[in-house]
C-alpha cells in the first residue's frame, strides 16, 4: 500500500464524507415535460416520412429509410428518458395522492415508447403523444398551473401542452 493510500484512508477516518440527500442527481429543481412532447411528436413525423417513402428500392430511398428509422428510435427513447426523469426525480408521494393514475400513466408511456420504436405505426406514435400530453397536464397541475393545448406548429401536427 502506498503512502498516499495510507494518508487518504487516515483522512477519511478523521473526516468521513457526509451523505448528501437530493431529489435528483443534481438538485437543480428544473423540470419540464416539453422535451418529451417534442420527442414524441418527432416519432410521429418519422413514421409519416417512412410511410410516404413507399417502396424504398433505390439507394437514396433506402438511405432515407434508415435515417428516418434511426431518428424515430432515438426520439422514442428520448421521450422515455425525459419521462423517467420526471417519474423518478420530480413526482413525490403527495403528487401520487392527488393523481392516483400517475404510475400507470408512466408505465403505459414506457410501453408505448417501446412499441413506437419497434413498429412503424401512426397509432403507436400518436398513443405515445397522447399519454405524454396527459402527463404534462398533471405535471403542470402539481405546480398550480392551468394548461392549454396549442397547435404544435410542427410538421407532425397535433398539439403541445403548455402552462397557461
Amino acid at each position: 500500500m502506498s503512502a498516499l493510500s495510507i494518508a487518504l484512508r487516515a483522512m477519511e477516518k478523521l473526516s468521513p464524507a457526509r451523505t448528501a440527500n437530493a431529489h435528483c442527481d443534481i438538485p437543480c429543481g428544473i423540470y419540464d415535460p416539453h422535451q418529451a412532447q417534442i420527442a414524441a411528436h418527432t416519432v410521429v413525423r418519422m413514421v409519416n416520412l417512412i410511410e410516404d417513402l413507399g417502396d424504398a428500392t433505390d439507394t437514396e430511398a433506402r438511405n432515407k429509410l434508415v435515417r428516418y428509422i434511426a431518428v424515430k428510435e432515438e426520439h422514442a427513447e428520448l421521450a422515455k428518458k425525459e419521462l423517467r426523469i420526471l417519474w423518478g426525480d420530480y413526482f413525490r408521494p403527495e403528487h401520487l395522492e392527488q393523481h392516483p393514475n400517475l404510475h400507470s400513466l408512466f408505465f403505459t408511456a414506457m410501453k408505448q415508447g417501446s412499441a413506437a420504436r419497434q413498429s412503424v405505426s401512426v397509432d403507436n406514435a400518436q398513443a405515445l403523444v397522447s399519454t405524454v400530453q396527459e402527463i404534462a397536464e398533471i405535471f403542470w397541475a402539481t405546480k398550480g398551473a392551468e394548461t392549454a393545448r396549442q397547435p404544435s406548429r410542427q410538421t407532425s401536427g397535433g398539439e403541445i401542452v403548455y402552462p397557461a
